[in-house]
């Protein structure tokens, strides 16, 4: 179910648009950031982290699968482009994570589409060229719905 679309022009207002995200997430929220290389999953996830009142500077957790941030709830931030199968994630312990009181951002999230918890969130970011974006966040359950349309 498609809930909003956004097209965005440069990093800043890729951002915003993660803002406005972050600060309406719930607990227990696992958000899949999903696009090609160079899509601007991490300039979403710095937003969305900076809407969640996280203050540290925000990187891809490339080479570590991931990061754990404080702010308004705790902050798990994966990047799986590095994951070579889904399986590796039981070695992170990735259900008390998923599963858990926090808002899990996971960049490349499809390469792990079979441990998804059934009520995750999608948002899909296409690039358009010159900088420009689209960002479509899709909710399975709808149980963001009314959340995500206070939105600009």
């Amino acid at each position: 179910m498609e809930i909003m679309t956004w097209k965005t022009s440069g990093a800043e207002e890729t951002q915003k648009v993660g803002m406005e995200l972050g600060a309406h997430l719930l607990p227990g929220t696992v958000v899949g950031l999903i696009g090609a290389l160079g899509s601007g999953k991490t300039c979403l996830a710095q937003g969305i982290c900076r809407g969640l009142g996280v203050e540290e500077y925000v990187t891809s957790p490339s080479f570590v699968l991931i990061h754990e941030y404080e702010g308004r709830l705790p902050v798990y931030h994966f990047d799986l482009y590095r994951l070579r199968e889904a399986e590796e994630l039981f070695d992170l312990g990735y259900e008390e994570y998923f599963y858990g009181d926090g808002v899990c951002l996971v960049e490349w999230a499809e390469r792990a589409a079979s441990l998804w918890p059934e009520d995750a969130v999608e948002v899909h970011l296409n690039d358009l060229g010159a900088e420009m974006r689209e960002i479509v966040l899709s909710d399975r359950t709808g149980k963001l719905n009314k959340a995500f349309q206070k939105l600009p």
